[in-house]
């Protein structure tokens, strides 16, 4: 099969309290999104590629892909509304890819051999996202009151979610709704199942600035190893 991958990038930044997205932030001289990107070209060198990303960056793109030696062809989609609405503006660009991703450009640290578990195990089942255990215990708030939670029972999700191109178009061709929380909610109301395989707790999704002192760390040439 053919993959393609969906990097989504629509983030403001806003958390980070940063004056420009999460993903243009710099880590030893790279901005954020060409590990990510790198990553999935040392996956499968030949993957179709769509960057989502909101349509107030795309000249700053343009000009940071420019001057950073990355020459693999990346198509370019228009962020929407929502991410939901995002997502499905890449799908509308698939050409090639039996097998889609969709991966959260801030995502950098994820590894080549979770994103090769990922895509074998959604050849195999039509559908797979990486979940990690919750170590932490867990409660849940009602009014002034609240109860522990079971957290064996509790999955932490992570990206690459990957689908079978076939059963990401049918499921995006609904209309938005505010319970979906990522792509394989929208799969799962469109009736498809969701296969959960191990992730990785080195996926890390940057939101914070201790989340990125963390990533700084762990992609500094010193600390880079293969995993």
């Amino acid at each position: 099969m053919s993959n393609s991958v969906i990097i989504v990038a629509g983030g403001s930044g806003k958390r980070m309290g940063a004056s420009m997205p999460k993903q243009f932030l710099k880590i030893s001289g790279k901005e954020l999104i060409f590990y990510t990107l790198e990553k999935f070209l040392e996956f499968d060198p030949a993957i179709e590629m769509i960057l989502v990303i909101h349509s107030d960056y795309k000249d700053y793109w343009e000009k940071t892909v420019s001057s950073s030696g990355f020459d693999y062809p990346v198509k370019i989609a228009s962020g929407g509304e929502t991410r939901f609405h995002s997502v499905k503006n890449g799908i509308n660009m698939l050409e090639t890819g039996s097998l889609v991703g969709i991966h959260d450009s801030v995502r950098p640290l994820v590894s080549v051999s979770t994103i090769q578990r990922v895509y074998d195990a959604a050849e195999m089942f039509g559908s797979a996202i990486p979940c990690i255990p919750l170590k932490e215990s867990v409660r849940e708030i009602s009014g002034e009151t609240s109860r522990p939670l079971d957290r064996s029972a509790i999955q932490i999700v992570q990206t690459p979610q990957v689908f079978r191109a076939s059963i990401l178009q049918r499921a995006y061709e609904c209309s938005f709704d505010e319970d979906f929380t990522d792509d394989a909610s929208v799969v799962e109301k469109a009736g498809f199942g969701i296969k959960l395989i191990q992730g990785d707790e080195y996926n890390l999704k940057i939101t914070t600035p201790e989340d990125f002192e963390i990533a700084s760390l762990l992609l500094s040439p010193q600390k880079q190893h293969p995993r």
